[in-house]
């Protein structure tokens, strides 16, 4: 009985299973059995969960023919001890209790305390390992090198230097809130990794000053952090009648204020999210005014025309505000003033203009007209039906079948030496057949000699945008492409002979 009150005692200060100890205790008593009695013998010890009694006995396995005669015994020799015993039977023999002497007893001690210690950091895995995502408070314990380990009670916490807010220190003894992002079990145990430089942290944060987010009826959309320093924070209202951000501000700036506190003085932009991009992109540049936004939404870029004065604080001190906005919102943001602007479309207009005067032999007026109308490439007036473009002031069905006819001698021409030039660069009809790739793509690639489908196969996504242009290929494409041009790879792997 004084066994099982042993297990139970430690069980209780472990926060363990008790069966988990007398386990231990078993596996114990088990290696001190064959130190005795002779490592090559299967000895196996239990205790009786309600006696507290020791029982260590020896097994024999029945076999046909014995290959192990300390582990086995035949059916006949079974048989004598056992009538009924049949092959694959243990045959069971009692083994006097054994006096365990100093040595044999030390070590007893070091697997029973081995094995409670792996009970405990299974059971503080077990524990942390659904809570990632909680934000969880503790004392420092030690402090070693800016790594911070954070004393959870029945576990430890990692909080390392790149998961800490700059100028930030921490004594032993001092109370840290930190967030749970990871939880890995490793050979030491169960590792607790937690952050507060994570951007997730600030909303749990938010979520916990202010109650209208916690009860669901404001949603945080989004987080960008430059920890420390700034961040910013977009939230939307499912109820008409709450303001978003006047909540989530509160009296007299109360509720964020709290946040700030926690988070060292890092200043917060609360920002009302919109489903519309280009007004979420707005709000986001905040303090800044905006004048206009131009979005390319085939590459995800957003072109936002500011003020000249407005310029030093929509891109902020070292980048900070425009950059923070790009990850709040999702979008590239590029930052123009509205001299640049003006200039980008006055040069745009005139290479869109020349061209026009060059493909379709027409002159300056013509040109303007067209580039006037939206037409920004010759294969748009290709395109586009001879009665819409006599629709356009000035023309007639004529002008318009004209215009149509030759943009289309152009184009064909244009292709022609295209075509000459892909095969005089030696480009392979294969890689010309994969989808979303241009005749024009193609001559680019044999310019970098890149000429097979092994070639393309061999690129990432972004080289090859790189060479072909960025404005004529998103990712996406460009990824899709390389991936079609591997697949010959692994019909060839599939067609090969195994051994």
């Amino acid at each position: 009985m004084e066994l099982l009150h042993v297990a139970d005692a430690v069980a209780r200060e472990k926060n363990i299973e008790r069966d988990e100890v007398l386990e231990a205790m078993e596996q114990a008593i088990q290696k001190a059995g064959r130190a005795k009695y002779g490592y090559e013998h299967d000895i196996r010890a239990t205790i009786d969960r309600k006696t507290g009694e020791v029982h260590l006995q020896r097994y024999l396995l029945v076999v046909e023919t014995v290959e192990d005669e300390h582990t086995q015994l035949t059916l006949k020799a079974a048989h004598k001890t056992k009538a009924d015993a049949v092959l694959g039977d243990y045959i069971i023999d009692d083994l006097p209790p054994i006096d365990l002497g100093r040595i044999a007893a030390q070590t007893a001690k070091q697997v029973i305390v081995q094995k409670v210690r792996e009970a405990e950091r299974r059971r503080q895995f077990i524990e942390y390992k659904d809570r990632v995502g909680e934000i969880i408070s503790g004392a420092v314990k030690r402090v070693e090198y800016g790594n911070i380990t954070i004393d959870l009670g029945r576990a430890e916490a990692l909080l390392s230097r790149d998961e800490s807010l700059p100028r930030e220190h921490f004594k032993n003894g001092d109370r840290v809130r930190a967030y749970i992002f990871d939880v890995r079990e490793e050979q030491r145990g169960a590792q607790i990794f937690v952050s507060r430089t994570h951007p997730v942290f600030m909303a749990k944060l938010f979520s916990q000053e202010v109650p209208e987010i916690y009860d669901g009826v404001i949603e945080i959309k989004s987080v960008a952090r430059d920890p420390g320093s700034r961040a910013k924070i977009a939230v939307i209202s499912n109820d008409s009648s709450i303001d978003p951000v006047g909540a989530c501000v509160g009296m007299r700036g109360s509720r964020v204020q709290a946040v700030v506190g926690e988070l060292q003085g890092e200043k917060i932009d609360i920002i009302p999210w919109s489903h519309d991009p280009a007004t979420f992109v707005v709000n986001a540049l905040a303090p800044a005014e905006v004048a206009k936004v131009v979005l390319d939404e085939d590459n995800h870029r957003m072109d936002v025309v500011v003020p000249d004065e407005q310029l030093s604080l929509a891109i902020g001190r070292r980048g900070q505000n425009v950059r923070l906005a790009s990850m709040l919102t999702g979008w590239d943001i590029d930052i123009l003033t509205e001299k640049e602007e003006s200039e980008r479309r006055q040069e745009e207009l005139r290479s869109r203009t020349e061209l026009f005067i060059e493909a379709l032999s027409v002159d300056d007026v013509i040109a303007h007209l067209l580039c006037s109308e939206g037409f920004t490439r010759v294969e748009q007036i290709a395109g586009t039906p001879a009665d819409e473009l006599a629709e356009i002031e000035g023309f007639d069905l004529e002008v318009g079948s004209e215009l149509q006819q030759r943009a289309r001698s152009w184009l064909a021409e244009k292709a022609a030496k295209l075509e000459t030039k892909r095969l005089d660069l030696g480009v392979t009809d294969d890689v010309m057949a994969l989808a979303h790739m241009t005749i024009e793509m193609a001559v680019k690639l044999g310019e970098k000699d890149i000429k097979t489908l092994d070639d393309v196969a061999d690129l990432a996504g972004d080289e090859l945008r790189e060479i072909v242009g960025e404005e004529d290929i998103t990712l996406a494409r460009a990824n899709d492409m390389i991936m079609a041009a591997r697949v010959h790879w692994f019909a060839d792997d599939a067609s090969a002979p195994t051994e």
